[in-house]
Parts: structure tokens; C-alpha cells; sequence
């Protein structure tokens, strides 16, 4: 018990120094960074954490790449940022979190997530051709008392990041309030970038718990072909106006016949680079919501350029990229479903992932620990990882029949009009096929990827 009282002394200790030292790290990152990760290790409740810790010491030391934008990050970003944003994700959600609420999933015998993504409105001031919400009603929003509650509810639990989508979630008025009631509470949203002017810069800066992914589709003739036109000027421009103010913002770039290649390019990363960006989400285009088109989905071709092209880039960039379908081997698959993050969308209808439209809860008129016992819940669970390749994790595009049998398992229901199309009918067919052929590129990089770690560690 005294050994046990030390230990959590300690951890409380070094986690009130890494709050106290995030803001002045940036003075000297070259003496700094190694003393913020020392501090992190004593902070890390985990042993798994503590190596994933030594691990990054080695990588900043082997690849001045990664030094120069974890440097850069610590130099130029805000202090409000740093004592917050990069607090409350790092120790707040990650080293203190994680065990929280893997503790709390023993103690309750329920799954409890890493991450919420929630959408407070289902307005939005643009119609993005195949936007994958483009089918909720528009009118549909969580009131903030509700939010309030649930982001309390979810701090109970351990979880401390919260990403909103939408819908515009910059659209929604009570949004900076909800920002400035939960300071401990790390925050990211999804946003088309058009509403960030000066004003809005400043706020988000001042908050210190926020940070925008801002959706491209490529170079301007793409990104206004899709969103409309001057949209890539002005979101260039609120980049601008983020970096000036030391905000930390990514990106958010969706995966299409038509763009892969582009977004993936040099040019296109490097442009992103030089606008600040610190981190990006790669989708791959899902034919769902608005107008479905089955032909902007990749190619298993391009899907595998894809997985080869990220990788390249997360080691010679300063950027970190993640893509939610290839990096399935980072998350052991499919991360949906309660597993690490599920999706409430404005109507308040608990969903397993963003891009699954069915649901059997309603957060307006349950607890969060009542949804996330959830019959669908249990069902995604019950299945993950739904492949043994962890390059084939989705249940939508990858294991098609997975889903129609969750569904019919939970007794889930459509959350919009046409949600059903992806379990019959054509599009059903396509994603079998598609899931086939692309199965049988992704079973060989699989191996590949098997038999090098086994070399590897037969000669360690």
C-alpha cells in the first residue's frame, strides 16, 4: 500500500511539472524535449507507455526529421496551447487516461473508449458533393446542457478527448463555452474552415483546449470542385492566420479515385508543411450520405500506393498523417464500435463509427455508461478485429458481410433515409467485390509485412 501511495504520488508530481514546463519548453528544444520525456515517462502509469516513450527518444535521435517537427511544435506553438491542448491530450487522455479507463472497463465489465466524436449541430453553410452527412436532417442539434453533461460523464470515465464533426461544428454558438467549461478536456474538430477569421483565431488561441482539422480535397481546382468555389482560398487563409497565432491544426483529406495521388504528392505535403499543418487524417472516400458515387471510392491499387505513400511520408515529412483504413495494424483493426471511439450525431443517435449509419441509443434520454453497453456495441466488440490481416479492418468496405450480420445481431435501425443501402442492393454487391479484390492485394502486404518483423526479430 505505501509503495503503491508513492507510486501515484510520484506520477501526480511529475504530471503537475510537465503542466508547469509545457508552456517554456519551446525556449531550448534541443535541452528541453528530452527533459519533457523524461517527465513523461515518470507521469506513465503503464510500462507499455513508458517503452512506446524510450521508442520515441530513439526515433528523435535516428531521424532529424521528426526532431525538427517535434522542436518546431514546442518552439512556435502558443503557451495556452501547450499547457492545455498538448497537456490534456498527452497526459490527461493518454498516460493517465488509458488506465483509467481500462481500470474503469474491469471494475463495470464495460468497454470504455479512448475518444468521443460528436456532432453538436447538423447545420453547415456548405454542400460538399458526396458528403458523408449530407443525408441527416439539417435542423437537428444536442442542446449544451446535454454536451455539458456528457463531457462530464466522460471525464468520470477517464476519457479526456472529445472531437466534434457535424454538420459545421463551428457553426454551433455555445461551442467556445463548452471549450472554456472543460479546460481538462483535450478538443479537436472537423471543420470545412470557412467561419475562421481573426476573431475567430483569437478565440481558439485563448482557449487553449481546441484544435481544427480543416477538410482539403487537394489543390484549389479540386477542393473548390467538391466544396464550392473560393473555399480553398479561404481555408489557406485561416491556416495562415492559425499559424501566425502559434495554434496547433491539421487537416483533414479525403481519399478518392480522383485525389489520391494529389494529396499524397510532395508538393501538396510540403505546401501543407509550409502552412503550418501539424497533423492530418486521411478517409477514404465511404459511398454513403449525399448522393453516393461508387467510382470516387480508391481503387485497391491506389489503396495500396496509399499505405506505401504514408509511410514514406511520416518518416521524411514533418507532418504526422494517419490514415483510418491502412494504419489498422497501429490499432490491432477496426477501433469503432465503443472499442476506442464511437459517434453521436446530432440528433443525438449513438452510432459506431461515423461512416455506420444504424444505431439502437439515443444520448439524449440515456447515460453515456447506458449507451456504451449497447447491444451494437457489444456486437462490434464481440467481432473485432474483424480480420485477422489488420490491412482489411472496416467492417463497411473490408468485411461487408460483418456488418450486415451486426445489424441484424443488434437489432440496429437507420439513422437517415438510404443509411441501408450498404447492406443490399448494388452498392452491397460492389462492396463485396471491391472488399474481394482488394483482399487479395492486402492478404500479400500482409505477409510481406509478417515474415519481415519475424526476420527482424529472429535477428534481435
Amino acid at each position: 500500500m505505501r509503495i503503491s501511495i508513492f507510486r501515484d504520488l510520484r506520477k501526480l508530481a511529475a504530471g503537475g511539472i510537465l503542466k508547469a514546463t509545457f508552456p517554456y519548453a519551446g525556449k531550448d528544444p534541443g535541452a528541453n524535449l528530452p527533459k519533457l520525456l523524461r517527465l513523461a515517462k515518470l507521469a506513465a502509469l503503464q510500462k507499455k507507455h513508458r517503452r512506446q516513450i524510450d521508442q520515441l527518444c530513439g526515433v528523435l535521435e535516428s531521424n532529424p526529421v521528426i526532431y525538427t517537427y517535434a522542436a518546431h511544435l514546442l518552439r512556435h506553438t502558443h503557451p495556452n496551447i501547450k499547457k492545455r491542448l498538448l497537456y490534456n491530450w498527452l497526459v490527461s487522455n493518454i498516460l493517465l487516461g488509458v488506465p483509467e479507463q481500462q481500470a474503469t472497463t474491469r471494475k463495470l465489465g464495460v468497454n470504455v473508449p479512448n475518444a468521443i466524436l460528436v456532432d453538436p449541430t447538423s447545420a453547415c453553410n456548405l454542400r460538399c458533393e458526396g458528403c458523408w452527412a449530407g443525408k441527416y436532417p439539417h435542423n437537428d442539434s444536442i442542446s449544451p446542457e446535454r454536451l455539458d453533461r456528457l463531457f462530464r460523464e466522460a471525464k468520470e470515465l477517464g476519457i479526456h478527448w472529445i472531437v466534434f464533426s457535424g454538420g459545421e461544428p463551428l457553426l454551433y454558438p455555445r461551442m467556445f463555452d463548452l471549450l472554456a467549461k472543460h479546460p481538462d478536456i483535450a478538443f479537436m474538430a472537423y471543420t470545412n474552415g470557412t467561419l475562421i477569421d481573426e476573431k475567430m483565431a483569437d478565440r481558439i488561441v485563448t482557449a487553449g483546449n481546441f484544435t481544427p482539422a480543416i477538410s482539403l480535397e487537394g489543390w484549389r481546382e479540386r477542393t473548390d470542385a467538391r466544396r464550392g468555389s473560393g473555399v480553398f482560398d479561404r481555408v489557406t487563409r485561416a491556416m495562415d492566420l492559425l499559424r501566425q497565432r502559434g495554434a496547433i491544426f491539421g487537416v483533414s483529406l479525403t481519399a478518392t479515385r480522383y485525389n489520391v495521388e494529389e494529396i499524397t504528392s510532395d508538393a501538396f505535403i510540403d505546401f501543407l508543411v509550409k502552412k503550418g499543418v501539424s497533423y492530418g487524417w486521411i478517409f477514404h472516400y465511404i459511398p454513403i450520405g449525399r448522393n453516393p458515387n461508387l467510382d470516387m471510392m480508391v481503387t485497391p491499387e491506389q489503396r495500396a500506393h496509399l499505405a506505401e505513400r504514408i509511410a514514406y511520408i511520416r518518416s521524411r515529412k514533418a507532418i504526422m498523417l494517419a490514415d483510418f483504413w491502412n494504419d489498422g495494424a497501429l490499432t490491432d483493426g477496426c477501433i469503432a464500435g465503443g472499442r476506442r471511439y464511437f459517434h453521436i450525431n446530432a440528433a443525438g443517435e449513438v452510432e459506431p463509427c461515423a461512416f455506420v449509419h444504424f444505431a439502437v441509443d439515443n444520448i439524449n434520454n440515456k447515460s453515456l455508461l447506458e449507451v456504451l453497453r449497447s447491444p451494437l456495441f457489444a456486437a462490434f466488440q464481440k467481432r473485432q478485429p474483424f480480420n485477422p490481416n489488420h490491412l482489411r479492418p472496416c467492417p463497411i468496405i473490408d468485411n461487408p458481410e460483418v456488418l450486415r450480420e451486426i445489424v441484424c445481431a443488434s437489432g440496429a435501425r437507420p439513422t437517415h433515409a438510404g443509411a441501408e443501402a450498404v447492406l443490399e442492393g448494388t452498392t452491397a454487391a460492389y462492396m463485396d467485390r471491391r472488399a474481394a479484390e482488394w483482399g487479395v492485394i492486402a492478404d500479400g502486404f500482409w505477409e510481406a509485412r509478417t515474415v519481415r518483423h519475424k526476420t527482424g526479430a529472429a535477428r534481435a
